[in-house]
């Protein structure tokens, strides 16, 4: 009958056989057998590494599919062929140690925790592989689930932080989550911005409150641009001055921000701009006032529709109207007949409490054109012709006084103490 191999006591045998002490013989067998596993342990590395890699490599790039790509990016297949040299030593250790009670224990809990480390990495790497291949689907788009992802993450993480603690120490699970009831409190200071944008993206993606590529504005923190990231823990906001700013998750539940993408997805935007009128150049429509404008085509059409005698006034007659009420009038027809003005929303000018800079006349309107540049060139224009047609109606535009002012003042001061 043949004796089955037994490394370790060939090892013994050896050693003996050179004519050492039993102790010499102990301590030394253990030595190079410490030395074999990790021998094996450094030549599974190297066959994972160099074999298995490179096999699933190649098998994935002449694949035709993207999506195993992304899990070739994220390194998966190399951290699971990671996993493969722990998995030796565990169990090389307790068959060529087993003779040795201190080196075993030490051999087991070492692996043990490579295994489990590399383990968490291979399944947040999977899980950041998922997300990328979601981020390849078209319903991704404006459709961020990071912060969805990264708690996943950080659960897996928190998991592996657990069984280390379990291996490391030698106690159960169980008495692992008794322990972290008793320290809840400790648990809630260290994860307390976890915790809180856990719950800020849980109540912003189930509100709707904002997404990818949403327009907001958060006044108090200096921020007016784009959202191009949203993560567990922060937003980050491309301002238009093309800075990026970044502000807690839950900032944007514990503070007011405003969002436009209401105002992007009506197709319109709103015009809302005041001009200051000189109070003391309103007055009653004159005759000679009346001549100059009745010919405009929306001023006749509006005293037409209000029983204005125009041929009275003409002679004389008394009337309500005034010089200010005559170009809101105006106005309004020429925002309702401007190309660029949805004349379907509403469309005023209107007078608002005077103020000590004068009579605020605003306008107010929608464009068609929302996007910015474009806008801001129609809303310029109707503000222009705002200021450029007032005056034909006898008004007065306020302005402060400025240096010129001040100095045609003191000339003609200057003028009179010489006359």
């Amino acid at each position: 009958m043949f004796r089955s191999f037994d490394p370790v006591m060939a090892v013994r045998e050896f050693l003996a056989s050179l004519g050492m002490p039993a102790s010499a013989v102990s301590l030394l067998s253990t030595v190079i057998l410490v030395a074999a596993v990790g021998l094996l342990a450094w030549l599974s590395y190297n066959f994972t590494r160099l074999i298995l890699v490179r096999i699933f490599t190649r098998i994935v790039r002449r694949s035709r599919s993207a999506y195993d790509d992304k899990f070739l990016e994220t390194r998966m297949f190399k951290r699971l062929a990671m996993i493969v040299p722990g998995v030796i030593v565990y169990y090389l250790a307790s068959w060529m140690l087993r003779e040795n009670p201190g080196w075993l224990t030490f051999a087991h809990k070492t692996a043990a925790l490579y295994i489990v480390i590399y383990a968490t990495l291979t399944l947040t790497a999977f899980i950041e592989g998922w997300h990328q291949v979601w981020l390849m689907q078209p319903i991704s788009t404006g459709r961020s689930i990071k912060p969805y992802v990264q708690i996943v993450k950080v659960l897996v993480a928190f998991a592996g932080i657990l069984i280390m603690i379990s291996v490391l120490f030698r106690v159960s699970l169980t008495s692992v989550f008794a322990g972290l009831g008793v320290a809840t409190a400790v648990l809630a200071v260290v994860f307390k911005d976890t915790l809180l944008g856990l719950v800020a993206s849980v109540q912003l993606s189930t509100n709707n409150m904002v997404k990818l590529g949403d327009w907001i504005t958060i006044p108090g923190r200096n921020i007016d641009g784009t959202v191009i990231d949203m993560t567990l823990y922060t937003v980050k906001v491309e301002n238009f001055d093309k800075t990026i700013l970044t502000v807690p998750t839950y900032a944007l539940i514990s503070e007011s921000f405003q969002n436009w993408k209401g105002m992007e997805d009506s197709g319109v935007r709103r015009i809302k701009r005041e001009i200051r009128i000189d109070v003391r150049s309103i007055a009653f429509v004159t005759p000679e006032l009346l001549d100059s404008i009745s010919v405009r085509t929306h001023v006749a059409k509006w005293l037409s529709e209000n029983n204005e005698d125009i041929e009275g006034l003409r002679n004389g007659g008394t009337t309500s109207l005034t010089n200010l009420g005559a170009f809101r009038a105006y106005m309004v027809e020429y925002l309702r007949n401007h190309p660029h003005i949805d004349s379907m929303m509403p469309v005023m000018v209107r007078d608002m409490p005077p103020t000590e800079s004068g009579m605020p006349v605003e306008i107010y309107c929608f464009s068609k054109i929302n996007s910015w540049v474009p806008f801001e060139s129609v809303q310029s224009s109707v503000v222009d012709f705002a200021y450029a047609v007032a005056g034909q109606f006898g008004l007065k535009l306020f302005q402060s006084p400025s240096g010129t002012d001040l100095e045609a003042l003191r000339s003609v001061t200057n003028q009179n103490h010489k006359i």
